[in-house]
């Protein structure tokens, strides 16, 4: 396979490569207590935590962190592999389909849910993706099918509207083909869920004289689109989310979309550094998104793997050494040890969870906005369906999944 390179839509001015007087370190127990954290983890937890440590600064040294600016074009044999099915957790109430049509991702998140941001293997394109897409569209809703209520989620595991999907065409034919099934199927059940960190530039692009907005467009209310968000201090946003649209892009693509009819009003808000959230964080960072229009949120905490923990404490530790000190107390207690989600990532510390989002919800409901809680975070912390409805005031259910769509 042929690389091709490519310059990202929104190149980043600072780089984890050249942060002014970051030295890294060891992340141990003397570490800790030299810190001040008041936390005993145990030895496998400290053992993690020095060997992520040991790998971070071989990464950073031989510039490894960050995926390289360049992918492969493959193809996929249709039919071959069973549709992937969006369900962490074995309670999920909406039955999801995934599309990712790229293996990796060129937004190269640090804290990646995926890849726990490790982001070294080559990116892979699926140049005729849209040929799996439209077998799964008709197998599920076309002709003969059983035709049930449900999602096609784009994209859980990469970036939708990367330069890989975008310079190729590849989203591009996605979308059409949704277009495609709903003039042959106008009955079709099926809905397209669409959560990305997307700017302005990534939905103007355009491939064969349209843009993913002009196809948005052409899709309606059979589709949905949610911005994703998080919450820390903009500075570590842009180390940590190397290649993704500054905030504002995010949310003026939001605006893009309303303006184009396209249901756009919720939003995804990960990863939450629960030491960033503060009462004055809290109101400025959900006054921006309910400017930009949005009336609901999922919010999701920070999950983690310990290696990966002691390259985020680091980088937090640059710009607040009391930030990082509080990021390990909410990671590393004992009785949080039990508190993981997919692959062993560890969630802070419950109370202070269950705390923060009373914090939030106290805010956002004064300003109107909903609030969807998965099933997982529920039952770990114990909010009732009393608390956060199944389906909520505004019609969201736990992913922010907009249930009017069917309607």
């Amino acid at each position: 396979m042929e690389a091709i390179p490519f310059k990202p839509l929104y190149p980043h001015s600072g780089s984890v490569y050249q942060l002014d007087g970051f030295r890294p370190a060891l992340v141990d127990a003397g570490y800790l207590k030299q810190m001040g954290v008041c936390v005993t983890p145990s030895a496998d937890t400290l053992e993690a935590l020095r060997k992520g440590s040991e790998v971070f600064a071989l990464r950073l040294r031989e510039h490894r962190l960050i995926p390289e600016q360049r992918f492969f074009l493959d193809t996929i044999q249709p039919g071959q592999e069973p549709p992937e099915i969006h369900n962490y957790t074995g309670r999920c109430p909406t039955l999801t389909y995934e599309i990712n049509p790229v293996r990796g991702c060129s937004v190269g998140c640090l804290y990646c849910l995926v890849s726990d941001g490790v982001h070294e293997l080559p990116l892979i394109a699926h140049d005729n993706y849209e040929l799996y897409v439209r077998q799964l569209l008709e197998r599920q809703n076309g002709p003969g099918s059983k035709n049930q209520e449900h999602y096609y989620y784009f994209s859980p595991k990469t970036e939708a509207f990367q330069e890989a999907t975008l310079f190729t065409g590849i989203a591009h034919r996605i979308l059409r083909e949704f277009i495609d099934h709903y003039r042959r199927n106008p009955e079709s059940r099926a809905r397209l869920f669409i959560a990305s960190k997307a700017g302005t530039r990534h939905l103007r692009y355009e491939f064969e004289g349209e843009s993913i907005l002009d196809l948005f467009a052409q899709l309606g209310n059979k589709m949905q689109f949610n911005t994703s968000v998080s919450i820390m201090p903009d500075p570590l946003r842009d180390l940590l989310e190397p290649c993704a649209a500054p905030i504002e892009e995010r949310l003026a693509a939001v605006k893009l979309c309303q303006d184009a009819g396209i249901p756009a009003n919720s939003a995804l808000v990960q990863p939450i550094f629960p030491p960033c959230l503060t009462d004055g964080e809290i109101r400025r960072f959900f006054d921006a998104l309910k400017e930009a229009g949005i009336i609901n949120y999922k919010p999701e905490f920070l999950t983690v793997g310990m290696e990966n923990l002691a390259l985020l404490g680091q980088y937090l530790g640059h710009f607040d050494k009391e930030l990082e000190r509080q990021l390990y107390e909410d990671y590393l207690l004992p009785s949080n040890a039990d508190h993981r989600k997919q692959r062993g990532r560890t969630a802070p510390d419950r109370k202070r969870s269950l705390e923060d989002i009373r914090r939030m919800m106290n805010y956002t409901d004064s300003i109107g906005m909903s609030t969807s809680i998965c099933y997982w975070v529920r039952m770990q912390l114990g909010i009732s369906e009393e608390t956060i409805p199944l389906v909520n005031r505004n019609g969201f259910q736990c992913l922010g999944y907009q249930r009017k769509l069917f309607q």
